[in-house]
């Protein structure tokens, strides 16, 4: 199989000399993006709370949307009717979809999270899903109770129609509670998956479209190294890492630390899900060039700012002590939303309810993590990276 991607490209201009964190260009039919940076989640075609224009306003540079959610409604096939992602949501730069994997397999009963990330009971939750063979997954939708059944092939169709610039493999993603030979039959089907996932992406292949194969193997290192060998064997534009990441922030870092020195160090890398300012931190420095997370927009909905050089990433507006705060949020953001308007303010929306107090602290969330990854993108270069951690954090 020879997949060449002649429209993309991945340029590293810059090794850390401490780390292994490095500075590329990351190349796409909708524009190049500088890494690392951070893929926002406009899970059903939409960033909440924020258009495309707020988004641009904030300096972003790459959404992503999601599989599972768009092929349940409002569906595939009029997506692509409509002219794609892109022009359906008016987004004009680079897009991600995932595969639909993560949801299908973990989204039952709002358990997603807690399953992946090592928190869950171990009881079976997702009643959505009602089986998983070698060829496949057979769920209920969430929107009407109809059967649906998902392949790596289907992932693929479904992927290519919706028209984003980079594409995720079908895989497995298996909980924390499974035991490592589940886990290894499962991350063996994953491979065998994204080699369909291949097979279907070449009989299409147009040059639009870039596709990302997925390291699996759960919390154990002996398996993350046999994935992310596969995956670099493999003639995937890019790398991601996904499945189970422990149930410890120490066993998600030896989740990365054991796959990536095995992976195509050539190939961008992008870290399914996770994006919280201390992640960034730490995984920039294993060589991860992309995060993704719904946290800025969904902290936001909670009346939750992300600060920098706060304890804990945040601030709670709805706390009585920004009742009588005339200070804005970040007057360094560069953005309306940070600089505009006084804590007492948002305080008082959040408080009456207003729809305006969430808008308002999701465009300055998106406009922190922007800001964030300029920053980490320019201390990679001038070698400041520990410095710059201690601001960020208040270390």
């Amino acid at each position: 199989m020879a997949l060449d991607y002649p429209n993309f490209s991945f340029d590293i201009h810059h090794r850390d000399e401490k780390s292994g964190a490095r500075l590329g260009t990351l190349k796409t039919p909708h524009g190049a993006i500088e890494t690392p940076n951070y893929i926002f989640c406009g899970t059903k075609a939409a960033i909440k709370a924020l258009s495309p224009a707020q988004m641009i306003e904030a300096k972003t540079d790459i959404i992503l949307a999601n599989t599972y959610h768009l092929m349940l409604q409002p569906g595939a096939d009029l997506i692509e009717k409509m002219g794609g992602l892109h022009k359906f949501m008016g987004w004009n730069g680079p897009m991600l979809t995932d595969s639909g994997g993560f949801q299908v397999f973990s989204l039952g009963e709002g358990t997603m999270a807690n399953e992946i990330k090592g928190k869950s009971t171990g009881k079976n939750e997702n009643r959505n899903l009602m089986k998983i063979t070698e060829e496949g997954c057979v769920f209920k939708s969430y929107v009407d109770g109809s059967t649906i059944k998902l392949t790596p092939e289907s992932s693929m169709e479904i992927q290519r129609k919706l028209g984003a610039d980079l594409l995720m493999q079908f895989d497995e993603c298996t909980p924390y509670h499974v035991d490592k030979d589940y886990t290894a039959r499962s991350m063996e089907m994953s491979i065998r998956w994204g080699d369909r996932c291949l097979v279907e992406f070449e009989r299409h292949d147009n040059g639009a479209q870039g596709l990302y194969g997925i390291i699996q193997g759960g919390v154990y290192s002996d398996l993350r190294r046999i994935s992310a060998e596969a995956t670099k064997d493999r003639p995937f534009f890019g790398t991601a890492v996904g499945g189970c990441l422990g149930g410890s922030e120490e066993e998600m870092e030896t989740v990365v630390a054991e796959s990536l020195p095995y992976a195509h160090p050539d190939r961008p890398v992008h870290f399914l899900g996770i994006g919280q300012m201390k992640d960034v931190f730490k995984f920039v420095r294993y060589g991860v060039d992309t995060f993704d997370c719904v946290i800025p927009t969904r902290l936001a909905r909670h009346g939750t700012a992300l600060m920098k050089g706060q304890k804990g990433e945040t601030i709670n507006l709805k706390n009585a002590k920004y009742r009588e705060d005339e200070t804005p949020l970040d007057e360094e953001n560069g953005v309306s939303a940070s600089t505009d308007y006084s804590k007492a303010y948002i305080h008082h929306l959040l408080r009456a309810g207003e729809i305006l107090g969430m808008q308002i602290l999701a465009q300055h969330n998106v406009a922190t993590i922007n800001r964030l990854m300029r920053e980490v993108r320019a201390s990679i270069k001038a070698g400041t990276l520990d410095q710059l951690e201690k601001e960020w954090l208040d270390l």
